[in-house]
């Protein structure tokens, strides 16, 4: 037996992509920015015509960002590391936005995760768009890059932190209660090293079970 430390670990990473937690610490903040960013860009198409903007997001290999960012933007595609793809899926991308153009579209969103394939890149991807466009549209770059790191965290974020800090604390303290003995702490169970973090899942509740969980009269949850 030796003397050991309980460690709780907080998740904090905007690229939400660690274990043990379906949202980390900071990834709220960063999709904000993200989200912030792409809606300027798309503003500054509004008095032309038939642009298509690449917009490389961070996150590593982890997808997460982009893909909700596309989705919160309505972005036209994303390209992440978990989706494999290939030149012809490229290809077939390019061609449907050229149809979308020919139907008097002002402009195109296209989303790419930094580390989405070892050998295509934004330049690649720019690249193609412009040469496969056939004068349809031009195309545009921005690698967001550190500038979804910073900024005023969301009140999200700001509410998750200070959660998360609590609940932490509370863990430690009770995990120390628990195997502290004559001086010693004895960490050998695996509980002694967590990683705190938000597990929930999209669930469907019949209307006529959730009566029982409801106050009718002050219109909220019991």
């Amino acid at each position: 037996m030796r003397n050991c430390i309980i460690v709780c670990v907080i998740p904090a990473t905007i690229s939400n992509n660690v274990p043990g937690t379906n949202f980390s610490l900071g990834f709220d903040t960063a999709l904000n920015t993200t989200m912030e960013r792409c809606d300027r860009i798309k503003q500054s198409a509004l008095g032309t015509k038939h642009h298509v903007f690449i917009m490389e997001t961070m996150g590593g290999y982890c997808g997460y960002l982009a893909t909700v960012t596309s989705i919160a933007v309505r972005a036209d595609t994303a390209y992440i590391f978990e989706d494999p793809f290939n030149i012809h899926d490229l290809k077939a991308n390019v061609e449907h936005m050229m149809e979308k153009m020919k139907m008097d579209m002002q402009r195109g969103l296209v989303l790419w995760n930094e580390k989405c394939h070892d050998h295509y890149t934004t330049e690649f991807l720019y690249n193609l768009y412009s040469s496969e466009s056939k004068a349809v549209f031009d195309c545009r770059t921005n690698v967001l890059g550190h500038l979804q790191q910073h900024g005023i965290p969301t009140p999200s974020d700001w509410n998750y932190s200070t959660k998360l800090g609590v609940k932490a604390m509370l863990w430690v303290s009770e995990k120390l209660h628990e195997v502290y003995r004559k001086g010693w702490v004895f960490t050998n169970a695996p509980h002694s090293a967590c990683v705190i973090g938000l597990k929930k899942e999209v669930a469907f509740s019949p209307i006529t079970e959730l009566k029982k969980d409801t106050d009718l009269e002050h219109h909220m949850q019991r």
